[in-house]
């Protein structure tokens, strides 16, 4: 990340090197590519993968990343050089095996020019080297795990990118804004093991720990977990100011209701992150959620620009509601983003569209000041 929302958002990537790709490996009607060429025929669709979670606690979270899928693909006639867009969307349940599962079916397809998700760190990281092996590209819409996009990463991630903000750079914002702007001088912290989460909470805990404060607890817990007052009685002993726990809906939930029932804790300070915003949490945890403070993207026109009510507005008109969480304009964007790159590298011909895949996903990291309703979009390593 090199800017704030109000400027410019950079595009994650890692470095990659195509080194043992022939040549080429793929040939359709004289379109050649090293990895995968796609035909599509005049009047058959353009096929575009969507994994993301659709079911469960963490069902906003994706529900509402489709939407913004969807809602670009309105706003631009559901078509693509004249082909209409066709959705393989998947459920991931926010989870490593739903995540292997909804990419290996969007691979079947030989179809697919590329994906659009996850929306979970833990779902993403299974997936995207199933997609990448089988020729398709992926863009994250929002998966923070900075293991994703780290330059040492394996080069079955050689197809991934995405439109949302590293993790390194949300935890150190989180711990600036503890320290500095609240004055916590003893915190305690809660991860549920899911590389999200507990990616964020390392961060937190480097950046709160280099300011001067002292992160008086440190714990675990599984995202299946319910009974939370072991873990909260233990925190309760080292009397922190604040709990940080960027867990997701259901645990969050679990441990709201009930660090109101341990001694030393009524007034302890919870902050979790953008896993667990949206209306499902107050479902969950009722009356307990107030006070519970959040960390999530602006959803303001002056944070991201005169196009996001533009977009809010369509959001409205197709669904009936406002947005349900916070990360549909980095869905829309990444949408806007590979409509773009298949409408610059495809060939058309004899009444075809090609698409030479290795082209597309070179197209998509070579992003420079894609003008997205999250900010101005850069792809960098």
């Amino acid at each position: 990340m090199k800017a704030s929302f109000l400027a410019k958002t950079a595009l994650a990537t890692g470095l990659f090197a195509m080194a043992a790709i022939p040549a080429i490996a793929a040939e359709i009607d004289g379109v050649e590519d090293p990895i995968r060429v796609v035909k599509v025929r005049d009047g058959q669709p353009m096929v575009i993968g969507v994994y993301e979670v659709m079911s469960g606690p963490d069902t906003a979270l994706g529900l509402d990343q489709y939407r913004g899928i969807q809602v670009a693909a309105e706003m631009t006639d559901n078509k693509i050089l004249g082909h209409p867009v066709r959705f393989l969307a998947e459920d991931t349940g926010c989870n490593a095996e739903g995540g292997q599962t909804a990419a290996t079916k969007i691979a079947a397809n030989n179809q697919t020019i590329l994906a659009l998700g996850g929306a979970c760190s833990s779902a993403t990281t299974p997936a995207a080297p199933i997609l990448w092996r089988a020729g398709v590209p992926d863009i994250g819409t929002s998966p923070s795990s900075p293991a994703l996009t780290d330059p040492g990463r394996s080069k079955d991630f050689d197809g991934f990118l995405r439109t949302i903000y590293n993790d390194k750079w949300a935890g150190a914002k989180a711990a600036t804004w503890a320290y500095e702007v609240q004055g916590y001088k003893n915190v305690a912290t809660i991860h549920d093991g899911s590389p999200y989460a507990e990616n964020l909470v390392r961060v937190f805990q480097k950046g709160f720990t280099e300011l001067g404060g002292t992160i008086c607890s440190d714990e675990a817990i599984s995202p299946t977990d319910v009974d939370m007052q072991p873990v909260l009685t233990k925190i309760a002993t080292c009397k922190p100011e604040m709990i940080y726990s960027p867990t997701f809906v259901s645990a969050t939930a679990y441990l709201l209701r009930q660090m109101q029932g341990i001694d030393g804790l009524q007034d302890t300070v919870f902050l979790g992150s953008d896993a667990s915003f949206g209306s499902q949490l107050v479902e969950s945890a009722g009356k307990d959620v107030i006070g519970f403070k959040i960390t999530t993207t602006a959803q303001e026109a002056e944070a991201l620009g005169d196009e996001y009510p533009v977009m809010r507005e369509k959001y409205r008109e197709m669904f009936g509601e406002n947005p349900i969480q916070g990360f549909h304009g980095n869905a829309f964007d990444a949408y806007m983003m590979a409509k773009a790159a298949i409408e610059d590298v495809a060939v058309q011909k004899d009444g075809a569209t090609y698409i030479p895949i290795k082209a597309l996903r070179d197209r998509l990291y070579a992003t420079k000041d894609f003008p997205g309703v999250t900010g101005q979009l850069t792809c960098d390593e």
